[in-house]
């Protein structure tokens, strides 16, 4: 896709995020469609769009991380698996030093351009898989992170890693599949409104966690 920019302003709005109406987003409004225009506008296989969309996970992180902002204050902060650059955004507002928001889709780094302007921030959107590598941050923030085996296998390997180096992790979750049962300490919970074709139910119970050395 040659026009990653173009193709996320012109399949989505601009609006207030439910839980967080300070910030403001780049949203589709139809999710199905939006599926389906991301699979035909390129040649080569595309992620699923999840930088289009407000999810449940990302809504409660940057609702905490707004409301506590000593959290990331004056520090380093990655964004991982960053979809629409929602938490990242929240960091900035907050004080935070550095914003680094990384996703693995070319249209998610756009995306995340687009939402920083929009909200008068600066963010660093990078695309690549950074999980096999050292993790490079005082503050880890991901939101719906849990939701395939491997996924939450690779995310668990490299949250230890960063906690055992000293960074702080936190993830917002609404009780995905493979949430870990263990090694999670309950910071705040949230009721989220989420997109109802995308989820099974128009609320989500969501909770933020603090990952912890095991």
């Amino acid at each position: 896709m040659t026009d990653s920019l173009g193709f996320v302003q012109a399949h989505t709005r601009l609006s207030p995020v439910p839980l967080v109406p300070e910030i403001l987003l780049h949203q589709a409004e139809e999710a199905i469609a939006l599926w389906e225009r991301t699979e035909t506008s390129s040649s080569g296989q595309q992620p699923p769009p999840f930088w289009g969309f407000a999810w449940a996970g990302g809504q409660a992180l940057a609702r905490y991380v707004l409301d506590n902002p000593s959290l990331v204050t004056a520090r380093r902060v990655l964004d991982l698996a960053a979809g629409s650059g929602l938490v990242a955004i929240a960091a900035a507002k907050a004080g935070a030093a550095s914003v680094t928001a990384v996703d693995i889709d070319p249209l998610s780094t756009a995306a995340v351009a687009a939402n920083a302007s929009a909200n008068t921030v600066t963010v660093t959107a990078v695309e690549r898989d950074v999980l096999d590598e050292r993790p490079d941050a005082e503050v880890i923030l991901a939101g719906d992170v849990f939701y395939s085996r491997e996924m939450a296998t690779r995310m668990m390997a490299y949250f230890q890693r960063a906690v055992r180096a000293g960074t702080a992790v936190l993830v917002g979750d609404p009780g995905r599949a493979y949430l870990p049962p263990a090694g999670l300490r309950k910071l705040a919970s949230y009721e989220v409104p989420v997109v109802a074709t995308l989820e099974d139910a128009a609320i989500k119970h969501t909770t933020v966690w603090e990952i912890l050395a095991k």
